[in-house]
C-alpha cells in the first residue's frame, strides 16, 4: 500500500468516497438502507487485475457486525481473492446485542440486492457474484444461497424489486439449524427472539435443488459450533441434488489458524474460481 488518491462517485444519487492505493481501488460505506436512523453499508475493494466476478463478504461473528478498514482487509483476509482478480465486498449488518438474527438476515439480503443492482458501476458481472463467511458469517451467507428470491415486483423501493440470488457459496463452521439454540443467551444475545422465527432462519430446512453450488469447511475439533452442522445440511444437500462439496479440516477449531487457514482460505479461492 502506498499513495492514497482520494475521490468522489456519484451512484444512485449516493456521494462516495473512493480511494486508490497501489492495486486496488477502494469504494467505502456504500449505503444500501437505513434503520433506526442508522445507515447500513458495504465497501468495495476492486483490484487492478478484476475478473468481472465479485464476493460479498458477511463481516459477522456471533451476529455481531463490526468495522474493518477495508486496507487492512486488502492486505491481509482478502488478498488472496484479490490476487486473483476478485472484487472483495465486506457486507455490515445492524449488529448485536441490539439486533437479533432475523434482523441481521434482512439486511444482508437487502445488501445483495443493492450490489447487484450497482454491479456495472463497481465493474463486475451481477451474475458471477458469491457470498461468503465464518460462524454467523457462514451463516448468513447459507441463508442468502438457500433462501433467495426474485424481488417483489410491486415494491416502491428499486432496492428490494431485485434478486438477491448469487452464483456460489463458501461457508466456514457455520451454524445450520437454529431451533435447539433460539433463546436467551448471554454470549450470543442476537439468538434472543421468537422460537417461532427459528425455522425461517435456519439453512438446513431451506435447501432444495435450486441452490447455488456451495462448499462447506468445518474444523473436526470445533467446540462452538459442532462439526455436525456441517455434515447434516451436507447430508441434506446431497439427498436434494444440490452441488456441494463438504471439506474437514483435521484438528481445525473454531476460526482456522496457520496452515488450516491457508488450506480453508485455498479451497474458498479455487470453488469460487470453478463457479464464478
Amino acid at each position: 500500500m502506498q499513495r492514497i488518491v482520494p475521490a468522489v462517485l456519484l451512484i444512485g444519487c449516493l456521494l462516495l468516497t473512493k480511494t486508490v492505493l497501489a492495486d486496488v481501488e477502494i469504494t467505502r460505506d456504500v449505503v444500501y438502507g437505513h434503520k433506526d436512523g442508522m445507515a447500513l453499508v458495504y465497501d468495495v475493494i476492486r483490484p487492478e487485475n478484476a475478473n468481472g466476478a465479485a464476493v460479498a463478504f458477511m463481516m459477522s461473528g456471533g451476529w455481531f457486525s463490526r468495522w474493518s478498514p477495508p486496507e487492512t482487509l486488502a492486505e491481509g483476509f482478502f488478498s488472496d481473492m484479490l490476487d486473483a482478480g476478485f472484487t472483495m465486498i465486506p457486507v455490515y449488518h445492524g449488529s448485536a446485542p441490539r439486533f437479533k438474527v432475523p434482523e441481521a438476515y434482512a439486511d444482508v439480503s437487502r445488501a445483495i440486492r443493492h450490489i447487484k443492482l450497482h454491479a456495472e458501476d463497481h465493474g463486475f458481472d451481477p451474475n458471477r457474484l458469491g457470498v461468503t463467511g465464518g460462524s454467523a458469517g457462514g451463516h448468513l451467507s447459507l441463508m442468502i444461497g438457500l433462501d433467495s428470491d426474485s424481488g417483489d415486483a410491486q415494491s416502491n423501493d428499486p432496492v428490494m424489486r431485485g434478486d438477491n440470488g448469487v452464483a456460489a457459496v463458501v461457508a466456514y463452521f457455520p451454524p445450520v439449524d437454529l431451533r435447539p439454540i433460539t433463546g436467551p443467551n448471554d454470549r450470543f444475545p442476537a439468538l434472543d427472539f421468537s422460537p417461532e422465527l427459528s425455522e425461517s432462519i435456519s439453512p438446513i430446512l431451506h435447501a432444495d435443488a435450486g441452490d447455488p453450488p456451495t462448499l462447506l469447511i468445518h474444523g473436526d475439533a470445533d467446540d462452538l459450533v459442532p462439526i455436525s452442522e456441517s455434515e447434516d445440511l451436507y447430508a441434506e444437500f446431497q439427498e436434494q441434488g444440490v452441488e456441494a462439496e463438504f471439506v474437514t479440516i483435521a484438528g481445525g477449531q473454531h476460526g482456522f489458524r496457520g496452515e488450516n487457514a491457508v488450506r480453508a482460505n485455498r479451497l474458498r479461492l479455487e470453488w469460487f474460481q470453478k463457479h464464478l
